[in-house]
């Protein structure tokens, strides 16, 4: 069976199609016309997704964009703060799958948008109304309440992209990918992210709670999904950043890291109270908030640009003042896909708070890594497995 496909990676690559062998296809096309970007941003986020269900026991959601996770989060409760920074009713009921997308999406607002949505258990009309506001390409998930798939197909003038996944469907052992005329094979990987890649403390600090080992496994997931070389920085089952794709760890650090204190600076009293001009909607709100917690980095008519969609001048949060507020917030964890080569990583993770730090250990400067987490009074835990993804 195969499913034509709009184009390939790009729209000047016509002859694009996905082959599913055997008779019962694993994947349907409920709506829409998907691409190939599409096809692997839907396989990469059910995959994650289902894993945080197995790890967690409770429902997960992916925000997907260009072959990484945005966002990834499991369902747990918005709190009145949260709800304010994501510009969310605060007596408006969210069911456990629509939760975790939320929280999921809520993690990057801007890299989220025009996501690519995965989620672990059928969508129910709580999410697809949810998602009907929002700027997305498509979603993948086991299975679609009528009403919720009726929703949906009415996004985007019809051209919503609805996938559905046999949740019970596991591919070979071996999985083949040709480039440029080769074919190359190798094993699949299959490992589990569990609680015992926790086991190994090499930090004087020993204790994990369960609040921060359950956000360690959601950014580890995360990573195994992620375009190397990856950090992934988390709290309270939740990302809160990523940094993908970069040849250096220390600058994979730097823009997890950058991306989580964003992500903690939405919450602070200042940016919540921020009084927006009454045509701006959310997505315009967002962008507002980005560039008004990168005041220093911008030139003054980037300033005036951001005040003008603002009913009154909010003064700009001093250094010590961020530095105030991120102090607040405990349990924040950081995960690396391989071995931390440099304490600069650690040096730069303790400006964002985090107290938790998984990686896979072996390199030559383990003892300098070790001795910064000392440093800073984290708990450092060697995994022992490498999660590269290319």
């Amino acid at each position: 069976m195969e499913i034509k496909l709009k184009y390939g990676a790009n729209p000047h690559q016509q002859s694009a199609r996905i082959i599913m062998d055997g008779p019962n296809a694993p994947l349907k096309l409920l709506n829409g016309n998907p691409s190939y970007i599409n096809i692997l941003d839907a396989l990469g986020s059910w995959q994650l997704s289902r894993e945080l269900y197995e790890a967690t026991g409770l429902p997960g959601a992916a925000s997907f964009k260009h072959v990484s996770p945005a966002g990834a989060a499991i369902a747990k409760p918005l709190s009145p703060i949260y709800r304010q920074s994501q510009y969310i009713s605060g007596d408006e009921d969210f069911s456990p799958v629509a939760l975790a997308y939320i929280r999921a999406r809520g993690g990057d607002r801007m890299c989220s948008f025009g996501d690519f949505i995965g989620v672990s258990h059928s969508v129910d009309v709580s999410l697809a109304r949810f998602i009907k506001k929002e700027v997305s390409d498509g979603i993948i998930a086991p299975g679609y309440e009528p009403e919720a798939l009726a929703i949906l197909k009415e996004k985007k003038k019809g051209g919503f992209l609805v996938m559905e996944i046999d949740p019970s469907y596991e591919p070979p052992e071996v999985e083949t990918r040709e480039l440029f005329g080769l074919k190359l094979e190798q094993s699949r990987n299959n490992v589990k992210i569990t609680p015992d890649l926790l086991a190994n403390i090499v930090s004087q600090k020993k204790e994990i709670p369960a609040d921060a080992a359950q956000s360690l496994l959601v950014a580890t997931i995360t990573l195994k999904y992620t375009q190397s070389n990856s950090i992934c920085v988390a709290y309270d089952g939740q990302v809160i950043g990523v940094g993908a794709g970069q040849q250096s760890r220390v600058h994979c650090t730097r823009l997890a890291c950058s991306k989580a204190d964003k992500w903690l600076l939405q919450q602070h009293p200042q940016v919540v109270a921020m009084q927006f001009q009454p045509e701006l909607g959310r997505t315009e709100k967002a962008n507002v908030v980005d560039q008004f917690l990168l005041w220093d980095e911008l030139a003054e008519s980037e300033r005036q640009e951001m005040l003008s969609h603002l009913q009154a001048k909010p003064e700009p949060l001093t250094q010590q003042e961020r530095q105030d507020w991120i102090q607040k917030y405990n349990g924040v964890v950081l995960s690396s896909d391989a071995f931390i080569p440099f304490r600069d990583n650690i040096d730069r993770a303790h400006r964002t708070n985090v107290q938790y730090v998984l990686q896979a250990g072996g390199s030559l400067r383990d003892e300098d890594v070790t001795a910064a987490a000392d440093q800073y009074g984290m708990v450092l835990i060697h995994s022992g497995l490498r999660l590269f993804l290319h």
